[in-house]
Formats: structure tokens, sequence, C-alpha cells
């Protein structure tokens, strides 16, 4: 009997010790002043894997990004809801939903706006994951005028501004 526990323990540890490991807490986005479309197009890549457990704590046990088109919607809602930028007054500017996707390792958010007439500096608030993990990195490059700057969302950072 003791073999045995010790055989059903061994394995249920196996099985789930993957699911853990692999987890990477980290996502990058991309904030890209479109010159040609005039837009500002926002792209956010989560690790599946990650999205996969988020999904569970955030909308129950039940939730599956890969099988269901509901949750799918869920996590880009949940995402464009912890996703804020906000212009040198402190205006926010509004954010359209483009779309998502998964796509191989990948779970991609998509949104856009206008690009307002003069834009100097921008706050970012970027709060996904981080309301779940304390440890998530959210990474978010913006390209503007030719330039890339980087912010880093980690530990108790909730606010990072840029000045272009």
């Amino acid at each position: 009997m003791k073999l045995f526990r010790t055989l059903v323990l061994l394995i249920a540890g196996a099985l789930t010790a993957p699911a853990f490991a692999h987890q990477q807490k980290a996502a990058i986005s991309t904030i890209l002043f479109n010159p040609h479309t005039h837009n500002i197009e926002i792209s956010h890549r989560f690790y599946l894997h990650d999205a996969e457990h988020a999904v569970r704590v955030i909308f129950g046990t039940r939730a599956d990004i890969l099988g269901s088109f509901k949750t799918r919607q869920e996590f880009n809602d949940y995402v464009a809801e912890r996703f804020t930028l906000k212009d040198e007054n402190g205006e926010v500017i509004p954010l359209a939903s483009v779309g998502f996707e998964v796509e191989g390792k990948f779970f991609w958010v998509y949104q856009e706006t206008s690009q307002p007439q003069k834009l100097t500096n921008m706050t970012v608030e970027y709060d996904a994951l981080r309301d779940i993990w304390p440890s998530q990195i959210n990474t978010i490059n913006i390209e503007a005028n030719g330039d890339i700057q980087t912010l880093t969302f980690q530990d108790k950072v909730k606010l990072l501004e840029v000045s272009f």
C-alpha cells in the first residue's frame, strides 16, 4: 500500500509539475505610431501557457482559452480593461479593440486609436496578469518618430510616462 501511494504521488507530481514549470509570467507589448495610417497600433503578446493558467484563475476552472471563443473574448476584454493610455493632460486616449488570436505559443490582443494632433508625452498603465501574479513583468516597446523606448512594469510600478 505504501509503494502504491508513493507511485500515485510521483505520477501526480510528474503530471502537474510541467504545468507550473513553464509559466513565463512575462508579456511584451508594442505601441506603434504608424506614420502611414496615422493610428496608434497596440499589440499585446502573452505566452499561451500563461494565458491558459490565468483564465482559470480569473474566470474559473472551466475557462478554456483554446477551446472557447467566449474565453478568448473574455481574456481580450480583461487585457483591454487593464491597459490605459493618457495624454499629457491626463485625458484617457480611447482605444478600440481590433481583435485577438492564438498564434503558436502566443495569445495576441490588438487595439488601436487615431493619433492625437499633438502628443508630447503619454502616461501608460498596464496591469494585465499583475493583479493575479505579483511577479508578472509587462514590457512595452514604443515606436514613435523613428525611436524606440521601452517601459517595464514590474514590482509595484503602476504608471509610467514616455516623452516624444
